[in-house]
């Protein structure tokens, strides 16, 4: 009890300093929590229930991505599910949609609400990985007394947002453990794991959005899930969330039909510096493209294209191609 004083304590007087909240993610957390949505840390609340009807509904609604998820969270589950933690996936509002746990510890998981049916929105229940990994759209952690309410102080946790194929934030993959020996190191992996796991399924979810087009990742943003849709064209359908950052893309650009050379500058400014049109770049690609089918076989490639050998040999040597 003298702890969960301490800790109410706590966080009142650093969510009141404005400094604080500007340099720490917790503390404009914990500001969020008592000025916006009018809590109070010592209070005794648990997360809601929401009824079986809006239940029905969320799950319904997140169907796919439940899917779509279901060998990642399986796979969370064999690496750290018996050493006492569980796994959550929640939707944009924080309702607890699908979750893995040892049975061993669901009467624990199960009185702290972290159980299928509930909800962990930062507005709910304060500070938590669910809800501040939502409201930020970014992983945290939130470690034991980080949470807002003093009845969470024995929880950690791990988070990462899970983007749509539009970019937007769709649900949030979760962490967490009651064990009082863990340390950052630990949290530190976990997080790291949570967050690969969050990737993937984000690609998986926007590879199946873009079944039939040509899926490119993007080299710059050093990430797997950094991925653009291109169409027959070389225009560009879609990018995740990596994509949009690295190649500084919105919607309004994708709908205007940007070709994915172009977002992607392969080599293409290079080539334009010496002049060449369009129209002159795509007749160097298919000539590429003819003379790697042919494995070079110049005599071959001139059939296929149907132009003679030595117009051939005039392109390649315009175009610099050996």
């Amino acid at each position: 009890m003298r702890q969960e004083i301490r800790h109410s304590e706590l966080v009142y007087s650093t969510a009141q300093k404005a400094s604080a909240a500007v340099t720490s993610p917790v503390a404009a957390s914990w500001s969020r929590c008592l000025n916006l949505y009018r809590l109070q840390p010592e209070e005794a609340r648990k997360p809601v229930q929401v009824d079986e009807a809006a239940f029905r509904e969320a799950h319904a609604r997140m169907e796919r991505l439940i899917g779509s998820s279901a060998d990642e969270v399986d796979r969370l589950y064999q690496m750290i599910g018996r050493s006492g933690c569980c796994i959550i996936l929640a939707d944009a509002d924080g309702i607890v949609v699908d979750r893995r746990g040892a049975p061993g510890d669901d009467v624990e998981f199960r009185a702290l609400g972290l159980w299928q049916q509930t909800m962990w929105s930062e507005a709910s229940v304060g500070t938590n990985g669910i809800g501040t990994a939502l409201a930020d759209e970014r992983a945290v952690v939130i470690h034991r007394d980080q949470h807002f309410m003093s009845a969470n102080i024995g929880l950690s946790c791990a988070t990462a947002p899970i983007r749509d194929h539009l970019g937007r934030v769709a649900a949030a993959l979760d962490v967490s453990t009651c064990r009082n020996d863990v340390s950052d190191m630990t949290l530190a992996v976990l997080s790291q794991a949570v967050r690969d796991a969050a990737s993937r399924v984000e690609a998986n979810l926007f590879r199946q959005a873009f079944a039939g087009a040509r899926i490119v990742v993007v080299p710059q943003a050093n990430s797997f899930s950094a991925l653009v849709a291109v169409d027959g064209d070389d225009l560009i359908l879609g990018a995740t969330k990596a994509a949009r950052v690295a190649l500084k893309l919105d919607d309004v650009l994708i709908a205007q039909g940007l070709p994915a050379a172009d977002a992607l500058r392969e080599t293409r400014g290079e080539r334009r510096g010496e002049g060449m049109s369009d129209l002159e770049d795509a007749e160097r690609a298919a000539l590429r493209r003819v003379l790697s089918r042919t494995s070079g076989n110049v005599s071959q490639a001139a059939q296929m294209l149907g132009i003679s050998r030595a117009t051939l040999h005039r392109k390649m040597k315009r175009f610099h191609l050996q």
